[in-house]
């Protein structure tokens, strides 16, 4: 006959030496018996229809923490007949709040991973069954007390394991909250720089009209003579074109916004281009009696789209030209120092007054910006490899040959900057700039030497 005891909830209590001795012949037999429970528990989440995610999951990931919760049991069972209790943040409890944490990362719903709970207390209790039967000498007392233990221990798992995943939720929910926030800040910045750049151009084309409609009236009167007349006329159509190539960019940058200009890649000679580009706009530049210089090596073969490059080049060009008095414009290009880096570069310095971010307009700090993140970048990257900075084309700001009274912004150059950062966005290609009062101001564009999806190297 078994020798009776007093059991008190969880075998929490004391016990008779008997009593002891089977819950650590239990302990141990758990204890040997873990593969084979972690067997039957795996066969089981397997078998339900409703633990879908579980299917796609490696036989260690599956696992996790259950083996540590088996041995956690068999432990718990074995300081239970002690006098001591168990510590409030136990072994157990951390197990199954890091369980959670793993089930949450496998993109687990909480009902999944409670169910593989039930299923894990509902094999451990048929082996604590299997046991008693096996078993007959063993005390039904000890047997119930363990079952009273492993559901205490289950109800503890489950809600440590639940408010680990509810914890990790609510933070992934309060983290997505604050990147929606922070999105509609810039956006609600982007709309404000659009709105300003939107009222500066009907500010522009309102001057056109008033200058039309004034020539326009000038002209109808007998009294003006034929020099006059003709020098009102040329007058006229120089708004006319003014306006009419305003009106075009304002269509191509809302083309850019709604993404209907896809990349057309192929392969050709950059500094070829780039000099056939400033050919077309030196006699702009001599008319205003500028220089327009190019400076590169004779041949650089990349890939990219060559009308959005053209388009890019000119905006600046012209943006170059306008801004200065005195001296001129130096365009630049060149390879990427970093042969692994795969990039090439372009350079538009002028030798205008300079600005300050302060006076500047919007789409100018907005490339401000983006030369923060570009060079914040380039830090990044040369802090992993360990060597001093290297800054391509510092040399190229010129000095400011213009004075103070010409830094006023041209008129139509927000659209004509936007134009290029929208350009360079699909272009996948930075921006840099550079300027200061008395320095001039250059603008430098790292563009890709090659893009995915075209298998063929270019020639070095």
């Amino acid at each position: 006959m078994p020798v009776p005891f007093t059991a008190c909830a969880s075998l929490g209590g004391d016990t008779t030496p008997t009593a002891r001795k089977q819950l650590d012949a239990l302990s141990a037999y758990l204890g040997q018996r873990r593969e084979h429970l972690l067997q039957l528990w795996r066969e089981a989440v397997r078998r339900d229809a409703q633990l879908a995610t579980s299917s796609g999951l490696s036989r260690g990931a599956l696992d996790d923490h259950i083996p540590r919760i088996i041995d956690d049991f068999a432990r718990r069972l074995r300081l239970q007949d002690s006098h001591e209790p168990l510590p409030p943040d136990s072994q157990q409890q951390q197990d199954a709040a890091e369980h959670g944490m793993h089930r949450w990362q496998q993109g687990y719903d909480i009902r999944e991973a409670m169910r593989e709970w039930g299923h894990l207390e509902a094999v451990i209790l048929r082996e604590l069954d299997r046991y008693a039967v096996s078993h007959p000498q063993v005390d039904p007392e000890v047997v119930s007390a363990a079952r009273e233990s492993l559901v205490e221990l289950c109800l503890e798992g489950t809600s440590e394991s639940a408010g680990r995943y509810v914890r990790l939720q609510q933070a992934e929910a309060a983290s997505r909250v604050r990147d929606l926030e922070s999105s509609l800040r810039a956006l609600q910045t982007l709309e404000d720089e659009r709105s300003k750049l939107l009222r500066e151009t009907a500010h522009d084309l309102r001057g056109s009209v008033g200058v039309l409609a004034s020539t326009t009236a000038l002209l109808t009167k007998p009294q003006i003579s034929g020099p006059a007349r003709d020098h009102f006329h040329n007058l006229l159509q120089q708004r006319i074109s003014s306006m009419g190539a305003l009106l075009s960019d304002l269509v191509e940058l809302a083309r850019l916004e709604a993404g209907q200009n896809p990349l057309k890649i192929e392969r050709f000679d950059a500094a070829e281009r780039l000099r056939g580009y400033c050919e077309m706009l030196r006699p702009a530049a001599a008319e205003r009696g500028l220089f327009l210089k190019c400076k590169g090596p004779r041949s650089l073969p990349v890939e990219g789209d060559q009308l959005k490059l053209q388009r890019i080049v000119q905006n600046l060009l012209l943006n170059a030209l306008k801004a200065t008095q005195h001296g001129g414009v130096v365009v630049r290009w060149a390879a990427g120092k970093e042969k692994a880096n795969r990039q090439w570069q372009l350079s538009i310095g002028d030798t205008g007054p300079g600005f300050t971010l302060q006076s500047a307009a919007p789409l100018r700090r907005a490339l401000k910006r983006a030369t923060d993140v570009a060079r914040e970048a380039d830090a990044e990257a040369e802090a992993r490899s360990n060597r001093p900075a290297e800054r391509q084309g510092d040399s190229d700001v010129l000095a400011a040959a213009s004075g103070p009274g010409s830094a006023m912004l041209p008129s139509g150059e927000g659209i004509g900057l936007s134009i290029v950062k929208r350009l360079c966005e699909v272009l996948g290609a930075t921006l840099e700039l550079e300027t200061a009062p008395g320095h001039g101001t250059t603008i430098r564009i790292l563009f890709p030497v090659q893009y995915p999806g075209t298998p063929a190297q270019l020639a070095p």
